[in-house]
């Protein structure tokens, strides 16, 4: 496991995410039904910049007390089909 992966799940461990959540986005075929665990796995796989961008923004989030689920369901759009 990497430190980025082991800093992503501490962080949705510590903010108690529940990843068999789901949630609904709209793609161009229409209604997509994603949880959690998708997404924060989609990240785990994607490139160094990727992730460092990622985390930057979950750590400004964070910061400003704003809900991070916000942000993987803004991720999750590029995902929807």
């Amino acid at each position: 496991m990497t430190v980025f992966e082991t800093w992503l799940d501490t962080l949705i461990e510590e903010k108690g995410i529940d990843l068999e959540s789901r949630f609904e986005i709209e793609g161009a075929s229409g209604t997509n039904s994603f949880d959690y665990a998708v997404i924060i796995e989609t990240i785990k796989h994607t490139g160094k910049q990727e992730q460092a961008a990622i985390k930057n923004m979950l750590v400004m989030i964070d910061f400003r007390n704003g809900d991070i689920c916000h942000y993987f369901r803004h991720l999750a759009q590029a995902l929807a089909i």
